[in-house]
């Protein structure tokens, strides 16, 4: 649990392929189309993974689902907005937009739901919530971005269609198709996680192919990039905060309290970066999603310690 993870070496890998030899002309064209097959792919994967005789009867616990709801698309919007109370000379706009993005996106499926397994907690509910975030996301995300960024995005009945036939799609067709598919999926479902995670890997190489294209790199100071690091770790520091303090408040027991702390900290990747592509102009992009995937990665050392020490402590039955 202490060793780097693989994953974060390799999105930093993929960024800076992006950045020194990004894709360009005919071969990021096939690239882009690749990485959007991919995504489509990815939500089906996802969709037939989730039994939904297992998702009906974890709705029913309502009170955790809409603690995590809550969280992902209340509690840190708000923080979010918080951030636009720094002065426009501390950070580059394009940067300020991303900040605020990454609290507008949906949980992740695959990190909260292995490190609730990791620390004991209750990992139907898990995979419930992240799908259900992810689900909630596809309409909640492109809302609240019309709502809060106003004119730093856009967001119109194409862009939110895009967004559904992109990632809503695919999720229900492979809800629909588990009957025929499901045993398959869960046999081989190590060798799909290998490909969930190249395609989020494609998706960010693409990403700051295009920012590298339209020469965004020159115009971001170092500072800018500190700044956006430290005001990651508060976001999560305050999120994973506020999910310890209400799981206690409303009385969890340690499962349900293990389950909210990691899928109401978390944010995708997955999601995000397609939504960010499709909501925002290509050439900031890049710009845009890297106080993200600084986010993710922070998410990922954080969630590993976090997952080994509650696990650790976990009562054995």
């Amino acid at each position: 649990m202490r060793r780097l993870d693989p994953f974060l070496v390799l999105l930093l890998g993929a960024a800076a392929l992006g950045s020194f030899l990004p894709a360009t002309g005919t071969t990021f064209e096939v690239v882009r189309t690749v990485s959007t097959v991919g995504i489509g792919l990815l939500f089906f994967l996802y969709g037939a993974r989730l039994s939904t005789a297992e998702t009906v009867r974890n709705l029913k616990h309502w009170r955790l689902q809409l603690s995590i709801l809550s969280v992902t698309f209340v509690v840190f919007p708000v923080l979010g907005l918080g951030t636009r109370l720094l002065p426009d000379s501390w950070l580059a706009p394009q940067l300020a937009a991303g900040l605020l993005l990454l609290t507008l996106v949906p949980s992740t499926v695959q990190g909260c739901v292995v490190y609730t397994r990791l620390a004991g907690g209750n990992v139907a509910a898990a995979v419930v919530s992240a799908s259900t975030s992810n689900l909630v996301g596809v309409l909640m995300t492109p809302l609240l971005v019309a709502l809060l960024m106003g004119g730093e995005a856009r967001v119109d009945a194409g862009s939110v269609l895009r967004i559904v036939l992109q990632l809503l799609a695919p999720f229900a067709l492979g809800q629909l198709l588990r009957p025929l598919v499901g045993a398959w999926v869960e046999r081989h479902d190590k060798g799909l996680k290998r490909f969930d995670r190249s395609t989020i890997l494609l998706i960010v190489y693409v990403a700051f192919s295009e920012g590298t294209e339209a020469g965004i790199w020159s115009a971001v100071p170092l500072h800018d990039f500190a700044l956006v690091a430290v005001l990651a770790a508060a976001l999560l520091a305050l999120g994973l905060g506020w999910c310890t303090a209400w799981g206690r408040l409303v009385g969890f027991d340690r499962g349900d309290r293990v389950a909210l702390l990691f899928c109401g900290s978390n944010k995708s990747l997955a999601s995000g970066l397609p939504m960010a592509t499709v909501l925002f102009p290509s050439d900031v992009v890049a710009f845009v999603v890297l106080p993200l995937m600084i986010y993710h990665q922070m998410q990922l050392v954080v969630g590993s310690v976090l997952a080994g020490r509650l696990g650790r402590s976990a009562p054995t039955t």
